[in-house]
Order: structure tokens, then C-alpha cells, then sequence
């Protein structure tokens, strides 16, 4: 067979084949292979994404070449992908919040109001679904005016459960058409909130509540916040209060608060830590918050010991005037009442008290546990400070032996980190003042990038100017991996109108109480489960190097995307920072979950990507 081959070949060519004919062979291979890469680059553009203009030089001309490339990138996209697109979740689910399953948890055999916390390890298997929107649901105002106007349709809370509320709640809010409307002056307190506060500032001996900053009143622990009247007062005063509450199926006082665009997060301990280390923030304020203080031996009150930081206050308003009778009582009789008596074991003191508010002072001095009483509460051993992710309640009293046991009157007053206070965090300062730098940078960048011309059909002609996004274009944003907060420095730093959720990775270095040190809000979260919030919570989330740390996870980056999907509002946006593979994984996935989506190259020699989405408004 090979002879005859050959014997055909010589009769054509004769003994050798001539050199145009190698010539010719050689050519038609090449024409071969440039077809075939072409065809290829087109299929899979996203492994050799086509080059634009340095991001970080060029703003005008990327937008420019975003918009024309995106009917190519959305077909490719779609073609890919289509058919594994998921589909939206029936109506039930519109206010779904994974791990608090009340009938789950109940036969689970969870009772006594411990059905209503977070049980995520008794969650049966999520289906794979979109969260969709109410049907009355409408994008929220944008700041300052939705902080005191919401749309109704988008709070699961009916006219009836309006109209059937206490006096409190209809003081604090006006149900008008589709509208609810806050009145800033009424509903916390029988004198408004600015009464409040006032009052409060005067009880820990302050001459205004002005001064709560140079008095080291940076971060609060709002428990019970209602629908947020006292946190919105004072974020006025650049306190900033972290509203947790209960989780409640309607009428929720988180998912009002966080509509009006106030920090806050579903949250309580009713057997478990609150996810916030040791030493945490500088009040803890409950006013009708429903927690008796006494209960379970008082580890209710030893867990708000926990957080609390050295000379912190704790402010206790109970407008039921049962705790001021049975104060009065029992003083009549050379007696203390049970908590009272609780709070001298773990030694706090009765700072002020006035009708109904009570405000204690933690101690400053760690000398105090070894000269109490015996039958105080006991010291935790080392190692208990830093166990904080909804671990068992404690019976002991934690942090005494913290480097961070520094009491809060001691603190510069100046809202910048000294060298000295990231020393005691173990940054730094160097690492700290320029990861701060990249991120005022990156700020920038990113605030061009969020403008739907990127996602555009019609692109702007050529030399029209696009104007920046305006300062309030987002308001409730999540750092899913916070580090420093240098993100959330840098948008103070703009002047934009934004508050920032840090959120801190567990399997990562613990750096939240640098952020709660710096005023930030902020919380310690397993990105392998649902994150602690009711639907469409967020404007904006935010995630550098995310998904690369989880992919060494057993958390799937599917139930990430849809957890992602959940908590954002409709034309919410999405910027991923992270290696290239990591991000053409995300894009895929964006397309699935159904977002718009674009990869830009930073240009910048190094293998990180930016994706940025946007999540659509479906109305279906």
C-alpha cells in the first residue's frame, strides 16, 4: 500500500516533490490554523479579552468602547448560557430569608422563641431560584428623602397591621396612598428622638449630644431599633448605630430600617454570641427592645457585657415603668433589684437615671473583677475573646485580658487611626495608610464605571460628556470582604452618601475591630451561608478577592451568586475584584442568575479583572 502511494506521487512529481508544492502545502496549513484561532477567539473571548484603555487613565473612552461592545458580549453570553439560565421563585418567597425557617426550626424541636433565631444547620436544601420582587415593588427614593418616605409595597407590612400597631408605631410613621412617611421629631420616646438623645448625652454628664464623639461615642449597638428613628439621629450626628433585631415575618423592624437606608441586620441572642468580637462598640442602647435583662442568669446582660467596650454605657428605657417601680420599691427597702444586683457582679454602675431611661457605665478598670463580692461572675480563660461567631452564650465575662481593653474615654477623639491604635490591632501603620490609598483610587474608578451606559444599547455619540453618577446614587453598599475598610474610609472621604456594611470573612484574618474602632459598621459572616437580611436590603455590593478565597471553600459560588442576587435591589449594582479566572467564572454565573455583566482589563500588567454588574428590574 505505502510502495503504491509513492509510485503515484513520483509519476506526478517525479522522485521529489517540487519546491513550490512544499511551499503551497506549508501556506495552506497556515490559512488553516488562522481560521481555526479566529473561530476560536470568538467563541472564547473571555480567555483573551480584547484589550481597552487603561482604566485608570481613560474613563471617557472605555465607556465609549464598553457600550459598542456590549451587544456582542450580551449575544455571546447568551448564547452560552441561555439555556441554563434559573428561573424566579413563586410568589411565597418574595420575602425569603434563608435560616429562619420558623416551622423548620419548630419541628426541629426549637422552642421558647429560640424557633425564631437563626438555625441555618436545620435549612433543608435551597431551590435554585430567583428572589423575585413584590409586584407593588418600586426602587427606592433616593437619600436624604427615603430616609423619611418608603414606598409600602416594598415592606411586607399590610394597612391592617398598620391601622392594628401600638400608638408608638403610629407616632412614628403615616401611612398615605403607596407611601409611608417617618416623622423625624415623633416616636421613640414620649418627647421625640432629639429629646432623647439630649437627654442621654446630659445623664453620662456631657454638655450636649454633640459631644458624643470627643466623648468616644463612635459606634452603637441599637437593639430593638424599631424603624430606626434613634439611629437615624444620630448617623445625623456622625454616630454610627447598628440597628439588630429579631427576625419577624411582617413588619419588620430591619427590613423598615434598611429600607430608609440605615445600617441594620436581623440579630439576636437568644441562645447564640452576636457575630461581633469582644469589645466592640462604645453603647448599647435598648429602649423597649423586649429582652428581660435577668433572664437565663444573665447572660443576656453578660453577652451585652461582651460587646461592650471599657468605659462603654449601656442605656436601658423601659416606658412600661415596671423596672422603676420595682427600683424604687426595693430601695425603699435597702434592697436591690435582680438586675441591679447583676450589674454590680459584673461591675458596672448606675451612672445616671431619669423616668424611665437607665444608663450603666462599664468599668474602665480591670482591677475591679478582683475586688468583688464573691459569687461574682467569673473571668473567661484566654481564648474565648476571639470565638465570636454565634458560638453558645457565655456565663463568664470576656476581654479582660484583650489588648484592645482600652476604655473609650481614652481614645483620641480624631476620627484617623493613630500609629499607636493600629499597633494594637497588630497593622501597620504603613500597610494601613496605603491600602487606604488604593482604595480612595479605586473609589474613583469604580464610581465612573457604575453608570448604565456601560449596559447600553444606543451609545452616546462620539464627544458627548457623561456625567458622573451623582453622590447619592447608592446609599446601602456591602464590602463582602472588607479588610481595613478602606473602602468605606474612601467613600467618606468623597463625601458620598453612602453607609458601608464590612463585612469580614471568618476564615480570614479578624480585622472588625479595627473597622468598629475606625466608626465603620461592620460584621463577622461565613459567606458560606445566607447573610442575616430580607431581600432587595442592598444598592450595592462590593467583594475583592472574594472569590478566589472561596473557591478553596465547601461553599458552592452558585449559592454565593444567588445569596448575592437576593439581598441586591433591582438595577443594583455588583464589582467583583479578582484574578482572571476567578472573574470568567463569575461572569458565567452572572449571566445564569440573569445580571449584565461586563469584564474590564485594569490594563495594569497584573492578572486582575473587574466585573461589573447590574441586576435587572423583573417585573414577572
Amino acid at each position: 500500500m505505502r510502495s503504491s502511494w509513492f509510485s503515484k506521487l513520483s509519476v506526478i512529481f517525479g522522485s521529489r516533490p517540487p519546491l513550490s508544492w512544499l511551499l503551497l502545502c506549508l501556506i495552506s496549513l497556515v490559512a488553516l490554523i488562522t481560521v481555526l484561532g479566529s473561530s476560536s477567539s470568538n467563541a472564547f473571548d473571555s480567555v483573551t479579552p480584547t484589550p481597552v484603555p487603561n482604566i485608570y487613565l481613560n474613563y471617557r473612552r472605555l465607556k465609549e468602547q464598553a457600550a459598542v461592545d456590549y451587544l456582542e458580549l450580551k449575544s455571546l453570553s447568551l448564547g452560552a448560557s441561555r439555556q441554563r439560565e434559573l428561573g424566579l421563585c413563586g410568589k411565597e418567597r418574595e420575602n425569603y430569608v434563608p435560616c429562619f425557617n420558623i416551622s423548620e426550626n419548630l419541628l426541629a424541636g426549637f422552642k421558647d422563641g429560640e424557633e425564631f433565631d437563626r438555625h441555618c444547620e436545620v435549612s433543608r436544601d435551597r431551590e435554585r431560584c430567583l428572589v423575585r420582587p413584590p409586584k407593588d415593588y418600586k426602587i427606592p427614593l433616593r437619600w436624604p428623602t427615603g430616609r423619611d418616605v418608603i414606598w409600602s409595597g416594598n415592606v411586607k407590612i399590610t394597612k391592617d397591621q398598620f391601622l392594628s400597631s401600638g400608638s408608638m408605631t403610629k407616632r412614628l410613621m403615616l401611612l398615605e396612598e403607596n407611601q409611608i412617611t417617618f416623622h423625624s421629631e415623633d416616636g421613640l420616646t414620649f418627647d421625640g428622638v432629639n429629646d432623647y438623645s439630649r437627654q442621654i448625652a446630659e445623664m453620662i454628664g456631657l454638655g450636649s449630644e454633640t459631644e458624643f464623639l470627643q466623648a468616644g461615642v463612635r459606634t452603637v449597638l441599637d437593639i430593638g431599633c424599631g424603624f430606626g428613628g434613634f439611629g437615624a439621629h444620630l448617623l445625623s450626628l456622625k454616630v454610627m448605630a447598628i440597628c439588630i433585631a429579631a427576625y419577624e415575618a411582617t413588619g419588620s423592624q430591619v427590613q423598615f430600617a434598611l429600607e430608609r437606608g440605615l445600617p441594620a441586620m436581623i440579630g439576636n441572642f437568644i441562645l447564640r454570641q452576636l457575630p461581633y468580637p469582644s469589645l466592640s462598640f462604645d453603647m448599647v442602647h435598648c429602649a423597649q427592645c423586649g429582652i428581660v435583662w435577668d433572664e437565663k442568669d444573665g447572660m443576656f446582660l453578660i453577652e451585652a457585657d461582651r460587646v461592650l467596650k471599657p468605659g462603654g454605657y449601656f442605656v436601658l428605657t423601659s416606658p412600661t415603668d415596671k423596672l422603676h417601680e420595682s427600683s424604687v420599691s426595693m430601695r425603699n427597702r435597702n434592697m436591690l433589684t435582680p438586675l441591679e444586683e447583676l450589674t454590680q457582679k459584673i461591675c458596672w454602675s448606675l451612672l445616671a437615671q431619669q423616668d424611665e431611661t437607665f444608663i450603666w457605665q462599664k468599668t474602665g478598670d480591670t482591677d475591679c473583677y478582683a475586688s468583688r463580692k464573691q459569687g461574682a461572675v467569673p473571668l473567661c480563660q484566654e481564648g474565648h475573646n476571639d470565638q465570636s461567631y454565634y458560638q453558645p452564650l457565655l456565663s463568664c465575662i470576656s476581654g479582660t485580658n484583650s489588648k484592645r481593653w482600652i476604655p473609650i474615654q481614652n481614645r483620641s477623639s480624631n476620627s484617623h487611626m493613630s500609629s499607636t491604635e493600629l499597633e494594637v490591632h497588630g497593622v501597620l501603620p504603613e500597610d494601613f495608610f496605603e491600602d487606604l490609598q488604593v482604595w480612595k483610587s479605586a473609589l474613583k474608578n469604580y464610581w465612573s464605571l457604575l453608570t448604565p451606559l456601560i449596559f447600553s444599547d444606543h451609545p452616546k455619540r462620539p464627544g458627548d460628556e457623561d456625567p458622573l453618577p451623582p453622590f447619592n446614587m447608592v446609599r446601602n453598599v456591602m464590602d463582602m470582604n472588607a479588610h481595613y475598610g478602606g473602602l468605606n474610609a474612601a467613600f467618606l472621604e468623597e463625601k458620598k452618601s453612602v453607609w458601608v456594611m464590612n463585612v469580614v470573612p471568618v476564615r480570614g484574618p479578624n480585622t472588625l475591630p479595627l473597622i468598629l474602632n475606625q466608626g465603620f459598621a461592620g460584621v463577622l459572616h461565613d459567606w458560606c451561608e445566607p447573610f442575616p437580611t430580607y431581600p432587595r436590603t442592598y444598592d450595592m455590593l462590593h467583594a475583592n478577592g472574594l472569590l478566589s478565597h472561596l473557591t478553596s471553600e465547601r461553599c458552592s459560588l452558585m449559592d454565593l451568586f444567588l445569596e448575592m442576587d437576593r439581598i441586591l435591589r433591582p438595577e443594583g449594582w455588583v464589582v467583583l475584584s479578582d484574578k482572571v479566572g476567578a472573574i470568567e467564572m463569575g461572569r458565567t454565573l452572572a449571566a445564569q442568575i440573569r445580571w449584565e455583566a461586563r469584564v474590564i482589563d485594569l490594563q495594569n500588567g497584573s492578572d486582575q479583572r473587574l466585573l461589573v454588574c447590574q441586576k435587572p428590574f423583573v417585573k414577572k
